[in-house]
């Protein structure tokens, strides 16, 4: 009954349980659980645009198949002009920069030469004994007759011309096979008008050998005057290199016999402005202002009065007719730590003229490295210098010319200076030494010796471009008084007055210069810029959405990286996994297996079990809510009574 009842007070609110913290909030990385909720995420969140019409359109397959297609297209054109841009970092492209600077400049290296070697006296009764043999050779060959002094008797014209080694020969050239009938059928007519010898069907030439005589071969020339001047050259180095010291004496190096008259800024000069070397084939040379100069000649002012102004004697008295062809004087405008290469960069003279040349510099600057084939100072040129001056080219490709003359034939060309201890080249005491170096000359022109390859250009480099203009010198109206005073000065007589002499104007046409500078075309911030252009142009975002595709990447690496981990243990890993594994979990005791393996209380529709077992699996964990107030049994019974569904008895 109701009243019977007693109320019993209601037992208060329980005690909650902090919740047991899950994996995801103790994670310190959050992995996603597979790709498509990677994706998801990603498109969600994600500042690149186009990015989350793949999840808002989502049920419409047709919308989401094109936006997909779409970011996908557009990704590839924006990494397609990456790898163009990428292409064109790593060719390391450069930009010319032409500067106009205006300063006042340094005026260059003047080297000045005679155009003929000298007769030393040391080696003169060779150098007669040579020419004699020429004349002779000449009489032989041409009936040229230049002395009246030869011999008449065939044997000593023989003797006379075996005296030295390599005479000069002439040499038939046969006839090609088709031509040879053709020659035959007009040989009447070719007597009738030519009764001489038919001269261009022979040339001339001298015999070169090896050490052992096993291989010759004739060095020939089509022209007469060539095959002359390049025998006699030979016999020419031969000698000059037995004298010990290739520099005239002072007594030859005389300045007043070659040069009359030299001015710079309408000041004389002196000694000190020049210096004086010997060349095997121009004769005396003389630099001026150059790096042994006391002071180095400054330019402030330009045009013909304020340059280097020389008058100077071109007559040729007791030089070598048959080893130059050519009168007046060899030019050659450098800088100061340059030699003076008068082969390559020097131009003559006209006697009789007053040449004016005009300058204007120019500076280039290369960049080395990845940007450009150059050297800063030779260091790095596996050449060694054997000029001791500054890095150029030509330094470089007559040193290595040299380095294989010294190796391969064993002796030094005289042209180029030697290392120490190493002599020049003299059949007397190398009898084979031209057979090697007309051998080693054909490799050297078609860069068989690697010469050219080796030997890169410098990165800062000085030109001077010359430009020239000529005047007869001295009029015929002042030529008498001119002449007159020049003879007076000098003591010296001028045979040919206007063979005799020429004058040399030398002066900057503007002291402004032009300097070439090269710098790097695309540098790294113009990269960055570059890609930064192209990555807002295809997805309008900013450098956190580069990061953004980079988590995105790292995420996918992650979650690839993990299922193949757990693929791994599920197959090689886990003992316990196959049909013996659970055979052995079945078989073990409850009470021996660990807690983690304590199942929880069996379901009323398993099978029970024994009285053991079923009484240790099926143990309840401690009822930590009897530990407060107990309900009274008409109470629980009334809630064990409400908890039955409708309709039940």
């Amino acid at each position: 009954m109701k009243g019977d009842k007693r109320e019993e007070p209601e037992p208060g609110p329980e005690p909650a349980a902090p919740p047991p913290p899950t994996e995801e909030e103790e994670a310190l990385l959050e992995f996603h659980h597979s790709y498509r909720e990677l994706f998801q995420f990603f498109c969600n969140n994600t500042t690149i645009h186009g990015a989350i019409r793949l999840v808002c359109s989502q049920h419409n397959r047709m919308k989401t198949a094109f936006w997909a297609v779409l970011w996908l297209c557009t990704f590839g054109m924006m990494y397609w002009q990456f790898g163009l841009l990428f292409g064109e970092y790593f060719s390391y492209p450069v930009s010319l920069n032409i500067n106009l600077n205006s300063e006042k400049l340094v005026f260059p290296a003047v080297t000045v030469c005679t155009l003929n070697p000298y007769r030393y006296t040391e080696i003169k009764e060779e150098l007669e004994e040579l020419d004699r043999v020429t004349e002779q050779t000449l009489f032989d060959l041409y009936k040229y007759n230049s002395s009246n002094t030869l011999v008449a008797h065939a044997r000593g014209r023989r003797d006379l011309r075996e005296s030295l080694p390599h005479p000069l020969q002439r040499l038939p050239v046969p006839a090609p096979p088709h031509a040879a009938s053709r020659v035959r059928r007009s040989g009447s007519s070719l007597r009738d008008n030519n009764p001489q010898v038919n001269r261009k069907d022979w040339k001339i030439g001298f015999q070169l050998c090896n050490q052992n005589k096993s291989d010759c071969f004739y060095q020939t020339y089509s022209s007469g005057v060539d095959a002359v001047r390049e025998w006699y050259r030979f016999h020419y180095i031969n000698i000059l290199s037995r004298r010990q010291d290739t520099s005239p004496s002072l007594e030859e190096d005389a300045l007043g016999k070659f040069i009359f008259a030299c001015r710079f800024n309408q000041a004389s000069c002196n000694e000190a402005n020049y210096s004086h070397f010997h060349h095997p084939m121009y004769g005396n040379c003389y630099t001026f202002n150059d790096k042994n100069s006391s002071n180095l000649w400054m330019s402030s002012i330009s045009g013909v009065n304020n340059g280097l102004s020389l008058t100077l004697r071109t007559e040729q008295n007791d030089f070598i007719p048959l080893l130059s062809t050519v009168t007046g004087a060899r030019v050659m405008v450098h800088g100061q730590d340059e030699p003076a290469f008068m082969d390559d960069g020097g131009f003559n003279l006209r006697p009789g003229m007053e040449t004016s040349i005009s300058m204007s510099k120019e500076a280039v600057a290369r960049l080395g490295g990845d940007y450009g084939d150059c050297t800063k100072n030779g260091s790095d040129v596996p050449v060694e210098n054997l000029y001791g001056t500054k890095y150029t080219q030509q330094v470089c490709i007559h040193s290595c010319f040299q380095v294989n003359m010294i190796r391969e034939c064993g002796c030094a060309y005289i042209f180029y200076p030697p290392p120490r201890g190493v002599e020049f080249c003299d059949y007397r005491k190398h009898n084979s030494w031209g057979y090697c170096y007309y051998k080693l000359q054909d490799a050297f022109s078609s860069d068989r010796l690697g010469c050219f390859t080796k030997c890169r250009k410098p990165c800062s480099v000085t030109t001077y471009k010359l430009s020239a203009g000529y005047s007869r010198w001295p009029s015929v109206t002042s030529q008498d008084w001119v002449f007159k005073m020049l003879s007076r000065q000098n003591n010296y007589t001028i045979k040919n007055k206007r063979d005799g002499v020429a004058k040399l104007n030398i002066f900057f046409k503007e002291l402004n210069y032009k300097t070439n500078s090269e710098s790097p075309s695309v540098t790294t911030v113009t990269l960055l810029s570059n890609l930064g252009s192209q990555w807002s142009l295809w997805f309008g975002s900013s450098v956190l959405s580069v990061v953004e595709v980079a988590e995105l990447i790292f995420d996918l690496l992650a979650i690839t990286f993990l299922m193949l981990l757990r693929r791994f243990q599920s197959q090689y890993w886990s003992p316990g996994r196959g049909r013996r594994g659970a055979q052995e979990v079945a078989s073990t005791p409850a009470s021996s297996l660990p807690s983690p393996f304590c199942p929880h209380p069996a379901s009323p529709s398993s099978s029970p079990p024994g009285p053991a077992t079923s009484l240790a699996l099926s143990a309840p964990p401690p009822a930590y809510a009897t530990l407060g107030p107990h309900l009274a049994p008409s109470a629980s019974t009334e809630a064990s009574s409400s908890a039955h569904t409708p309709g039940e008895p």
